[in-house]
């Protein structure tokens, strides 16, 4: 497995040759936003681009890695310091100038890698807009989503997905400096309300603040994380989700 191509690195003749055998180019996407007393808010963007570069290595020489989107959709965590959001009309905006920029290089497969689920809605919107508006193929993934049954079959906390278990063992992986090891502690869920009949399975979804459902920030238990589950989710969703590329880029 090679090194991959990462834009950021790369000089522009080093760019025209490779664009000689790419066909896609992956978008890491993140967010900038509190994770808790144990995680660093810039914990989504490192995520989305370390494993941005796992995916263009397995890929090589079919991909290219783009710069880092390092801010998302992050008004739910607005009243948590530090937290900066865009308004999903924003990230469009950054993401059609970024394919339309890199269609004009003669890439016209995009896959935009994405560590934070409040950016999911934004990015279906995306999808549908920028396909129709910029004649390309438009292809958005979670980093470890496609390693769900591993989740399922490690993970006790109910509900869990944010700086929890899942998340700080990906970092301890992925990316270490991001976490307080010596600070980890479970989410401080708050007592049922509007907040958990807004959950996904209930018949109403809704906005609602973070707060409202955790009083540290963070759901799951941050304490029972281990490099070895982030592996684990890290390498089985890698390989699923570059063999799902292959056969897009096959078909």
């Amino acid at each position: 497995m090679g090194q991959g191509y990462v834009l950021t690195e790369m000089t522009w003749p080093e760019v025209k040759e490779a664009l000689e055998t790419v066909r896609l180019a992956v978008i890491p996407l993140g967010a900038h936003e509190q994770h808790g007393p144990h995680m660093t808010e810039s914990c989504d963007a490192v995520l989305a681009e370390r494993m941005g570069r796992l995916l263009v290595a397995e890929l090589h020489p079919l991909a290219l890695l783009t710069p880092t989107v390092s801010m998302g959709v992050s008004s739910h965590h607005l009243h948590f310091p530090g937290t900066i959001s865009l308004e999903p009309d924003t990230l469009i905006a950054v993401l059609r100038d970024m394919l339309r920029s890199l269609q004009g290089h003669g890439i016209s497969k995009f896959l935009v890698l994405n560590a934070h689920g409040g950016n999911q809605a934004t990015l279906g919107v995306a999808a549908d807009k920028l396909t129709r508006e910029l004649g390309v193929e438009f292809y958005y993934a979670k980093t470890t989503a496609a390693a769900k049954d591993v989740m399922d079959e490690s993970i006790a906390s109910k509900p869990y997905g944010h700086s929890c278990e899942r998340e700080v063992s990906e970092a301890l992986y992925l990316a270490p400096e991001l976490v307080r090891e010596a600070q980890l502690e479970p989410g401080a869920i708050q007592p049922p309300g509007r907040w958990s009949r807004l959950r996904p399975g209930n018949p109403l979804q809704g906005f609602y603040y973070y707060e409202e459902m955790t009083a540290n920030g963070c759901i799951g238990d941050a304490t029972r994380a281990s490099r070895e589950l982030g592996e684990r989710l890290v390498r089985t969703a890698l390989q699923r989700l570059a063999q799902a590329v292959r056969d897009v880029l096959d078909s």
